[in-house]
């Protein structure tokens, strides 16, 4: 039994970890070897052909040896089998059922698998036991970082400075869901979770929530819908006063979460009646979108966000940047899709920073020049600017729009800003202080002046609210005006190509599969890192020696 793998489902118990150890490829061929049987009907040049003579080196047996602690035990799937089913599975962006099937039926899988053609495949689940453990593993994104240990070594982008970045919104796995559903489903999950809530929730609530689906009412009733809303806060209110406070006993990590996400439902979409103080009980449906707004209790990362003021998507964003010479991307971050840590600003900057390739090994203990990044003007927020300018890299990066207080008359750029002095001069020449918190106020000098009508409308004269880097991001729109800039703009371009290979798969918008940021930035790292792969091998990738090369 000690040759053949196992292959564990996925609600195993960790300790059966244990009792595992690491599996390694047969170095002879099964006797109906898809590669010796069919291996002239996988085109070459492709990633199938490509992994059929190279899996061994792109995931030799140290891609997985960190994730077993033992020598002993039933061995699992060899590291390049378990590499090479991530890969292709998130190139082709197939589900596990789909995955286990091709690498049963198509002859493609089973020649770059290195499997036999009467082979079976695993069970779906053990891709999941297997992301879980890379997940919780120090190399959490070894997939993409073994394709890109294979980019360093041909040196394709070696003394490459330019990075172009860009984002894209993914829509998430699961259905958004209305006020009414939200606290539904968030009492329901508390009653489930928090142990002893069952009770508590049937003694204090006004509403059933042992059934099943919506409560019950006349949805063309504006009153009963208003009375509805009113009895679902109120209900989860009744919930959280019963089993939150001082004198409620320690929860482990699920009911307060539970509990949390209860008390966050309850209190973002509500607000009191037109009516009403709040201390009546009546309540109604906000008459805004909370900022950084759970749109469902399934998955709470999940994030309302807009390309445009017209487009509207749900679900996560992933931040891609790219060499725009050879198409490669050189690093991914899937992120809410607002809120905290999304905005495309601080992405560029935190990948820009660690950046892998920009460096010149044949250069080795020279200064080297920063990189030169190339995006839109969601990239080019004053404080990225100033970040970028820090750590030596350079910028072409299109500034943000100036909107004149009059149409057609002044914008800030008209205003001379002496920082030095602390100074701003006005187009008429009136010259103002800088308050301590930047502003500038002009006042009783804009009373007689002949420019006021391509000034300000204001009844109090022209003011101005300086931007920190007010320099930085003045400097930038000068810069969007010289030739120069409009020369080397458009090299931008390429991210969109590297976009819409992420985010599409024939021809259809990607939907993500999985709950969470995490889950997904995993997803994202290893379809990159399939999309590199491909790239390469295009490129003419091969092994020459123990050194891989491009052809």
């Amino acid at each position: 039994m000690s040759g053949f793998p196992v292959f564990l489902p996925a609600v195993c118990s960790i300790c059966w970890d244990d009792f595992v150890m690491q599996g390694k490829s047969r170095p002879d061929r099964e006797l109906l070897d898809a590669g010796e049987m069919a291996g002239h009907l996988v085109p070459p040049g492709s990633v199938f052909a490509f992994l059929a003579g190279h899996r061994g080196e792109l995931f030799p047996d140290s891609f997985t040896a960190d994730l077993f602690g033992s020598v002993t035990g039933r061995p699992s799937l060899p590291a390049d089998l378990v590499g090479s089913v991530l890969v292709l599975q998130a190139l082709y962006d197939l589900s596990d059922g789909q995955a286990a099937e091709a690498l049963k039926f198509d002859i493609r899988w089973k020649v770059a698998c290195g499997r036999s053609l009467t082979q079976m495949s695993f069970d779906p689940s053990t891709l999941v036991y297997w992301r879980k453990r890379i997940a919780k593993s120090g190399r959490p994104d070894r997939v993409f970082d073994a394709v890109a240990e294979v980019i360093g070594q041909t040196g394709i982008l070696a003394g490459k400075r330019k990075r172009v970045i860009d984002s894209t919104v993914f829509d998430d796995a699961v259905a958004t869901r209305d006020t009414v559903t939200q606290l539904t489903a968030a009492i329901r999950k508390a009653a489930r979770v928090v142990p002893g809530a069952g009770p508590v929730i049937a003694a204090v609530c006004a509403l059933d929530y042992s059934r099943p689906g919506k409560p019950v009412i006349d949805w063309d009733d504006p009153a009963a819908k208003q009375q509805l809303v009113s009895d679902l806060v109120n209900d989860a209110l009744a919930v959280l006063a019963a089993l939150t406070g001082p004198d409620a006993p320690k929860r482990d990590d699920a009911a307060a979460d539970a509990l949390g996400l209860l008390a966050l439902v309850a209190g973002q979409d509500v607000e009191p009646a037109a009516d009403s103080d709040g201390t009546d009980g009546r309540w109604r449906i906000a008459r805004k979108v909370a900022p950084d707004r759970i749109i469902s209790t399934v998955d709470t990362q999940a994030r309302h966000t807009r390309k445009s003021k017209s487009v509207r998507r749900d679900g996560f964003r992933g931040h891609l940047a790219a060499g725009p010479d050879t198409g490669l991307i050189t690093d991914c971050q899937m992120t809410m899709a607002a809120g905290a840590g999304s905005s495309d600003a601080e992405n560029g900057v935190t990948m820009t920073a660690r950046d892998r390739f920009g460096h010149d090994d044949t250069a080795a203990g020279q200064d080297q020049p920063g990189l030169e990044v190339y995006g839109d003007s969601a990239y080019g927020s004053g404080q990225a600017r100033a970040d970028y300018q820090a750590a030596g890299h350079d910028t072409v990066i299109k500034p943000g729009p100036l909107r004149p207080a009059v149409p057609g008359g002044f914008t800030l750029d008209d205003f001379t800003v002496d920082e030095d002095n602390g100074t701003v001069t006005c187009p008429a020449g009136h010259v103002r202080p800088v308050s301590p918190k930047r502003s500038v106020t002009f006042g009783a000098l804009c009373a007689g002046c002949p420019l006021r009508p391509r000034c300000t409308t204001a009844r109090t004269g022209r003011s101005l609210d300086l931007h920190p880097h007010a320099g930085l991001l003045r400097q930038a729109r000068a810069m969007a005006r010289t030739p120069q800039f409009k020369q080397a703009y458009p090299t931008r371009a390429m991210i969109e190509r590297a976009i819409s290979w992420t985010a599409t798969q024939n021809g259809h918008r990607v939907r993500l599969r999985y709950l969470g940021t995490s889950k997904n930035n995993a997803w994202l790292h290893n379809r990159t890192a399939g999309l590199n792969l491909r790239t390469l091998v295009n490129a003419g990738l091969t092994r020459s020696g123990a050194t891989w090369v491009i052809a």
